[in-house]
């Protein structure tokens, strides 16, 4: 029983699997991870290889860049194309939905850009304590 002007929402404790916020969360954290963004950033470009993915993503981990192209492409967001050779070529390229959300993506990340002294400013006044 709920007391009056009590959160009937549910919280982060007590989603279940299938709720549409569980849900909501999920695809949030997925497209809001920051490897993710930049890797979908680089592929709204066009298709990629793994190595120009990783020559580009500053800091990320050989295993940080599967992973995170492994969960885009189970998200539906990334495709992953091998083409018989020798070595194998794998190619991976945003699908017609990733390209919706590339759009908002580049967005994102030309905010961030414009924006960055003015954090990076902030974040010393605040640190300063004034």
């Amino acid at each position: 029983m709920t007391e009056e002007g009590t959160l009937t929402r549910a919280t982060h404790t007590d989603v279940r699997e299938g709720d549409p916020v569980c849900q909501l969360r999920e695809v949030l954290d997925r497209v809001g991870d920051k490897w993710s963004v930049l890797v979908m950033h680089l592929l709204g470009s066009g298709s990629k290889r793994y190595s120009e993915l990783q020559r580009a993503i500053d800091g990320i981990s050989q295993r940080m860049l599967t992973l995170t192209l492994r969960s885009l492409e189970r998200d539906g967001l990334v495709e992953r194309t091998v083409t018989p050779s020798s070595p194998p070529r794998v190619d991976y390229a945003l699908t017609p939905v990733g390209r919706t959300l590339s759009t908002q993506v580049a967005a994102l990340i030309d905010w961030a850009d414009r924006h960055r002294e003015y954090v990076a400013a902030s974040r010393v006044r605040y640190d300063a304590g004034g």
